[in-house]
């Protein structure tokens, strides 16, 4: 009888393949849990439609890396915790004196909306209704955010987060979960580990009930939080380093493999 209560995965490079899909045999593991079993990722809000519509039913979700949660079922946001118009000030104006060439951009409308500067580089986006770029470098700091994202072109990932982590010191949270120059800002506290330990005492579940998958840096406090944290074979080196065990990869469905073997199904 496994002595966990709850299950908690991140979504990209975790529970998902590289392209996106999540397989039957997830799928089927997911269906068959005998536990409650949440998602818990850097994306928005609006960036979950992907991932439900292969699923059977939606899941709970800690969101923007632990800054929202998110009821499914009720399309109703639980809890969130943003960074507000004067923390938003205080850090950007300090990426813009460190970073000159610093692009930003802000989860608003608990994640719902996405800002963003003139020459950041959208790719994914394609509701303009949510979406839209900024006219003014005031309007990003208009109201709260419940992320704030910051890219550089002229530095690498890893050197791009220890910029921005030195600069930022302990007046926000930083983290990263990009292979490009990404760094994603939350208010000072707010960790996927803070959002899901929210949700897990309204439920009453402990944290050494509940296993936790993941792969990035940003999944560190979650891993590290949980009774058992489990890093994906495709990990980055940190998450590895400070997870209790390593798994398959996401495209060999590692997430699934290692339930089956820990709920017998």
């Amino acid at each position: 009888m496994s002595p966990f209560k709850l299950v908690a995965s991140d979504i990209d490079g975790t529970l998902i393949h590289t392209d996106g899909t999540l397989s039957k045999r997830t799928i089927d593991t997911l269906d068959a849990l005998p536990v409650p079993f949440v998602v818990v990722t850097g994306r928005p809000v609006r960036w979950l439609r992907q991932l439900f519509e292969q699923m059977a039913a939606p899941v709970p979700a800690v969101c923007a890396n632990g800054a929202v949660v998110y009821d499914a079922h009720t399309d109703e946001i639980l809890r969130a915790d943003p960074l507000s118009v004067d923390l938003l000030l205080d850090v950007s104006e300090r990426l813009r004196e460190a970073v000159p060439d610093v692009a930003l951009a802000v989860e608003v409308e608990d994640g719902r909306a996405f800002w963003y500067e003139e020459a950041w580089p959208v790719r994914w986006e394609t509701d303009t209704k949510q979406v839209r770029v900024l006219s003014t470098p005031e309007e990003l700091t208009s109201v709260p955010a419940v992320k704030l994202l910051a890219r550089s072109a002229a530095h690498g990932p890893d050197e791009f987060y220890e910029l921005v982590s030195r600069t930022l010191g302990e007046v926000a949270e930083t983290t990263h979960s990009s292979s490009s120059a990404l760094v994603e800002i939350s208010a000072a506290g707010v960790t996927k580990a803070a959002g899901l330990a929210w949700l897990c005492e309204r439920e009453g579940v402990k944290a050494d009930e509940v296993v936790a998958f993941g792969d990035m840096p940003n999944d560190i406090p979650l891993l590290a939080w949980a009774g058992r944290g489990v890093a994906m074979a495709n990990a980055h080196p940190a998450v590895k380093e400070v997870a209790d065990e390593v798994g398959l990869t996401n495209d060999e469905d590692g997430v699934a493999q290692y339930l089956r073997d820990l709920y017998d199904l």
